[in-house]
């Protein structure tokens, strides 16, 4: 199976299953921005139940942007509201301490454009999984593509209606199993065992 789909703030589950189960995978580069997606955006389990985390970004006046010129808002801490959010949520799980170090850089790091900040988690993502997942780019946009499996509606969390087998999450005792959340709480509760339960998911 050969993918397409859109580089996100660490990605959901569902996008990520497709990857590792992916011949070939494709990201979509070309395409204009678009709110309340997650390019910009991740949903953990938090105290709470699902919470959502969203990075500020700055847009021009321009009806459209390409996603890859948009560039991050820094007038808002966002990485250190989003780091605490983390620990919060994550500090008891399993493997937060393991693998806290190797996303340490992205919470401290000063990027100028969102798309540059998502393929750099992407790599720290498959490191701590201890995956590769080669990939090419875009270079035009097409509304459709014969080519690929199209899995870049996956980017609208909303209408990403994909449902994983449950695994024992931190706060479940409350608010039982969430399901598809970011990749990181994947990571956090499962390890390197991750790779493996990917690999098992029914797209």
């Amino acid at each position: 199976m050969n993918i397409i789909l859109h580089p996100t703030y660490f990605p959901s589950i569902s996008q990520y299953a497709a990857m590792l189960q992916a011949e070939t995978i494709t990201f979509e580069v070309e395409d204009n921005f678009q709110k309340q997606t997650n390019r910009n955006r991740m949903y953990i389990y938090g105290p709470n139940g699902a919470q959502l985390l969203n990075i500020p970004v700055n847009r021009s006046n321009a009806k459209h942007q390409k996603y890859k010129d948009v560039k991050l808002d820094t007038t808002f801490d966002w990485q250190k509201n989003h780091f605490k959010s983390l620990e919060t949520a994550y500090r008891t799980s399993p493997f937060f301490e393991f693998f806290e170090h190797d996303l340490q850089p992205v919470f401290e790091k000063k990027h100028t454009y969102m798309m540059d900040l998502n393929f750099e988690i992407f790599e720290i993502i498959n490191e701590c999984l201890g995956i590769e997942l080669p990939f090419s780019k875009t270079e035009e946009y097409f509304q459709e593509s014969n080519d690929y499996a199209d899995f870049r509606p996956l980017v609208n969390g909303k209408k990403d209606t994909f449902i994983n087998e449950s695994y024992t999450q931190v706060f479940d005792d409350k608010f039982g199993f969430i399901p598809n959340l970011s990749i990181l709480d994947l990571l956090f509760n499962e390890g390197r065992y991750a790779k493996d339960y990917l690999l098992k998911q029914k797209l």
